[in-house]
């Protein structure tokens, strides 16, 4: 809202998510070497001045809110809706969202403003336009949901998904494809709400089963059909996996989650991995399996602390390339700051040194893992300061440290020593 003119839409239009709604744009005219005085017809000096009236109350609705002046603001915020009304199709654009944004911050900030009151302004703006239908259904979807109102956020979402008008465009689609994942996803909550419910009872019996199993199967259906488009469905995959494990169709699950992680058109997300590999853990897959997930969620974060597991999988097996991979990964893991003085991390680097001690060619693997580090690793790690801050916080974890500085590091000076006591003559 820094610049009205562009809020306001003086020269720009939004998206037109109606294809069979469109303007043309106007060519730009050339310009010519003199100036022409033109004078402005009357309806273009009435339509600046009612410009500049809606902008005016439009700053001071902003002025208000910046303040805090949440009555003040809900008062001058009634006068905005009745400009619609008497706005073309091109002003309208903008300004109904604007007041679809404000109106609503107004509301979650005043002390007295009521569920009467949400209604009546989604409702108002749903019906002032096409435009925004769909996302303001969405949103007035997500408010009911947020006071517990899960039935109400269904009929809301159920009727948006049903919704099409004019011609369907690219983001009218995408749009329908949200309201139809989040109206599954109310069958899931609603699924999880009787599961807890019937669950305080010893016996289930087939009226309550049933009624479950209607959500899960209303739920399933849309949630099998959106989490096979690619993009990032984390909540969506994680409800419809929850389902499926209830019902112990694992075969099913594993298929959504290995797509989920391993098709090439859905975006690189590492919490797709994460969820492979917490199922197959929740299911006693054997390492091998488990070491294939981490794998790749090593390369996509580095840093995750699932990283400290993965080393620890690595660390039992009995490949001597395992080993070195162990010492790669916490290695990685500790090239990052938060690591730094994590005492597991530490532990589990001098567990992996002292196996690969047992072994001809270690020097030269630590070597070979430390030759890029070498140059920084000091300053991150191996400094006075550091060794007087370890050692006033975590024993510990400067013994642990101090033994591995001539091993990571053999030909640098470095000054990670103890810090000996005050003896009243000055530090030694």
């Amino acid at each position: 809202m820094d610049d009205l003119d562009i809020e306001l839409g003086c020269h720009a239009d939004l998206e037109d998510d109606n294809d069979s709604i469109q303007s043309t744009p106007n060519k730009e005219e050339k310009t010519l070497a003199l100036p022409l005085v033109t004078v402005a017809p009357i309806g273009a000096r009435n339509k600046n001045g009612f410009h500049y009236s809606t902008r005016m109350c439009v700053e001071q609705v902003r002025e208000d809110m910046l303040h805090h002046k949440w009555q003040e603001a809900a008062e001058n915020m009634a006068c905005l809706p009745q400009i619609l009304e008497n706005l073309d199709k091109h002003q309208s654009l903008p300004i109904k969202e604007l007041i679809w944004r404000m109106s609503t911050e107004i509301l979650h900030h005043h002390p007295n403003s009521t569920m009467e009151d949400y209604n009546n302004i989604y409702e108002r703006m749903k019906h002032s336009g096409v435009k925004h239908y769909l996302l303001i259904c969405l949103e007035h979807g997500f408010h009911l949901l947020l006071h517990g109102q899960t039935e109400d956020a269904k009929r809301q979402l159920s009727g948006a998904e049903s919704w099409r008008y004019g011609k369907e465009s690219a983001a009218q689609l995408q749009r329908a494809k949200l309201i139809q994942a989040y109206r599954s996803f109310l069958d899931y909550i609603i699924w999880c709400d009787k599961k807890f419910a019937y669950s305080k009872d010893s016996v289930l019996d087939s009226n309550d089963d049933q009624t479950m199993h209607n959500y899960f199967r209303q739920a399933s259906v849309n949630l099998r059909e959106i989490v096979e488009n690619p993009g990032v469905w984390d909540p969506f995959i994680l409800s419809y996996v929850e389902m499926l494990e209830f019902y112990e169709d694992h075969e099913e699950a594993l298929k959504v989650l290995n797509n989920y992680a391993y098709d090439k058109n859905f975006p690189p997300n590492p919490n797709a991995h994460l969820y492979l590999y917490q199922y197959l853990k929740r299911h006693d897959a054997p390492d091998k399996k488990l070491m294939k997930t981490m794998k790749v969620l090593r390369f996509l974060v580095p840093s995750h602390e699932l990283m400290l597991e993965y080393s620890s999988l690595l660390l039992q097996s009995e490949k001597k390339s395992d080993n070195q991979k162990a010492l790669g990964v916490l290695l990685e893991m500790l090239d990052y700051a938060c690591w730094r003085s994590n005492l597991d991390v530490w532990r589990r680097l001098k567990a992996v040194i002292q196996k690969l001690q047992t072994e001809k060619d270690w020097k030269v693997v630590v070597s070979e893992n430390m030759a890029a580090r070498k140059d920084w690793w000091p300053a991150l790690h191996f400094t006075s300061f550091h060794a007087k801050k370890d050692s006033e916080e975590n024993p510990e974890l400067l013994e642990v440290k101090s033994s591995l500085t001539s091993i990571l590091c053999p030909d640098l000076p470095l000054r990670y020593t103890a810090q000996l006591p005050s003896n009243g003559q000055g530090e030694s």
